[in-house]
């Protein structure tokens, strides 16, 4: 069961993080003949889950150096902070006419911004290289083809972002109370593990949606200003 659970939760993070690498696969192809753009996303994507297992393959071993989860897991949290806060934006990407040049385009982009996804899933993964690869060979075409929808669905849905950010959340606090030194301070106070935990998650998820609060607050007041100058000027 613990093996689905974390199978399960790598396929939901690479959707949730996957709307720029879609965006990414969209653009470097887009000048190409209809008939090379099917191929294009094919190999380049094929490149892209090369390149992602063998990065997250070397992440998760590298996971096992200490103090690396706690800094993993930091990491994790901001990434789920910015889950919540940034507002996304297309991504500038080349497009290419050449089918080599969109394929290398594709994956030295996805290689390029990955680094989320990477962290991400080799701390759900705690340090199975099975799960990295079937999660990253079950999620990446997902991605690909569903990612579209998914941004769609969080566009008229936004409290499915908090459930991504909380899954991210989650599994930064557990890397952070699994790192061998905080796991041996806390061995028989598991309150206190759990009490890490529950900070963890509901601080990422109360300051993101404060900053969205303040977010929102400004653009109104923006919006406030630029329509009284409008009106000043035009009397």
């Amino acid at each position: 069961m613990d093996f689905f659970v974390a199978l399960l939760t790598i396929v939901m993070i690479d959707l949730f993080l996957a709307g720029d690498n879609a965006i990414v696969i969209g653009m470097a192809a887009r000048n190409l003949p209809a008939h090379q753009q099917k191929k294009a996303i094919i190999w380049g994507t094929g490149g892209a889950i090369v390149i992602r297992i063998l990065s997250t393959i070397v992440v998760v071993w590298l996971l096992n150096l200490t103090g690396l989860k706690l800094v993993g897991g930091l990491m994790l949290v901001y990434i789920a902070y910015k889950l919540l806060v940034d507002k996304k934006s297309e991504e500038h990407v080349k497009a290419d006419a050449s089918l080599g040049k969109a394929i290398a385009t594709i994956i030295v982009a996805d290689a390029a911004m990955g680094l989320d996804n990477v962290i991400a899933v080799a701390g759900a993964a705690d340090e199975s290289y099975l799960l990295v690869v079937l999660g990253l060979l079950i999620s990446i075409p997902i991605m690909v083809y569903g990612s579209t929808l998914v941004i769609k669905f969080m566009d008229r849905f936004p409290w499915l972002i908090y459930v991504g950010s909380a899954i991210l959340a989650w599994t930064a606090a557990k890397m952070i109370t699994e790192e061998s030194f905080i796991h041996d301070a806390l061995e028989g106070y598991a309150p206190v593990k759990w009490l890490i935990v529950a900070f963890v998650l509901v601080g990422t998820l109360a300051v993101g949606r404060l900053m969205n609060k303040r977010q929102t607050a400004q653009h109104q007041q923006n919006i406030s200003s630029s329509e009284a100058k409008h009106h000043s000027a035009s009397a």
